[in-house]
């Protein structure tokens, strides 16, 4: 028995309507007509009163309609449950974090972690924000770290994901010396440092002249072009300290520009495998005790 003769069977049953049955299932009528016999044939009793337009269910039909339901239903299930059992028992951890925290803050905060809780493999994936949202909606990654503003709802947030603060930056807006002025290196739209630019300084830079001369997504690529002098880039602290420190690169602009950001630990909102839920509480420990010991 092939399952897609159950999605037939129900297109079918709603419609009594062989034509248009079938091409809802995108097939000739003769095909698909053959697919309703073979179902039948399988069965061993007549699914559908033929006599009458549009078809109608016999008894055995009426009977069968909500098994084929229920067993869809009930294949449709058995990825996610498989891939829960999957992870309840696997050790790998599955990360995504945005670029510019994959250099500069993943290391050493999973470094700090260590004495919390037992690591085992870890696998980060480094990409935009954007694509680090669809990847944890996908479920093909557990956690996901990127920068958010304090006390505002990302994307993320939004759309109800736990979360933890974990750490916290600076967006700095730096250029190196004689960098040609109202020149604005910018991040792409799928960037999240670009999100949190746009929704603090969007308006003003636009009405102050500010152009984009050169986009990228990548923090990293922003700032060889601000050491290169070709504009002014907004830059987490973090990324930029040693520049700044070697007068590579300053900071420009009024003090307003510098953005306060956190970064933050997002998770799968549904219960997570035995190793994964114990990362989640070590990371929210470690969170609520450096915030006591900063307060």
């Amino acid at each position: 028995m092939n399952l897609s003769w159950l999605e037939d069977f129900l297109a079918l049953a709603a419609t009594g309507n062989f034509s248009r049955a079938a091409e809802d299932r995108h097939m000739t009528q003769p095909a698909f007509s053959r697919r309703v016999r073979a179902l039948e044939e399988w069965l061993g009793v007549e699914l559908f009163d033929r006599s009458t337009q549009p078809a109608r269910l016999t008894a055995a039909g009426e009977w069968f309609r909500p098994q084929a339901e229920d067993l869809l239903a009930r294949v449709g299930r058995l990825p996610p449950e498989a891939r829960s059992v999957a992870e309840a028992n696997a050790s790998t951890l599955h990360l995504a974090a945005t670029h510019a925290l994959s250099f500069s803050f993943v290391p050493r905060w999973l470094q700090s972690l260590e004495p919390h809780i037992g690591l085992g493999p870890i696998r980060l994936v480094s990409d935009v924000l954007q694509r680090c949202e669809a990847l944890l909606a996908q479920r093909q990654v557990q956690f996901v770290i990127a920068h958010g503003l304090p006390g505002a709802r990302g994307e993320l947030d939004a759309a109800g994901v736990p979360s933890v603060a974990i750490g916290s930056d600076l967006l700095l807006p730096v250029h190196a010396q004689g960098a040609p002025e109202r020149a604005l290196l910018g991040f792409s739209d799928e960037s999240g440092l670009g999100r949190i630019v746009r929704q603090v300084l969007g308006t003003e830079l636009a009405a102050a002249g500010w152009q984009p001369v050169f986009t990228a997504h990548l923090a990293s690529v922003l700032k060889s072009m601000a050491l290169d002098g070709r504009g002014l880039a907004w830059l987490p602290q973090s990324l930029v300290r040693e520049d700044l420190q070697a007068q590579r690169l300053q900071v420009g602009g009024p003090a307003h520009w510098r953005i306060p950001v956190e970064i933050r630990l997002y998770r799968d909102a549904a219960p997570l495998g035995r190793h994964a839920e114990a990362f989640w509480q070590a990371a929210a420990m470690l969170a609520r005790d450096e915030a006591r010991q900063s307060g």
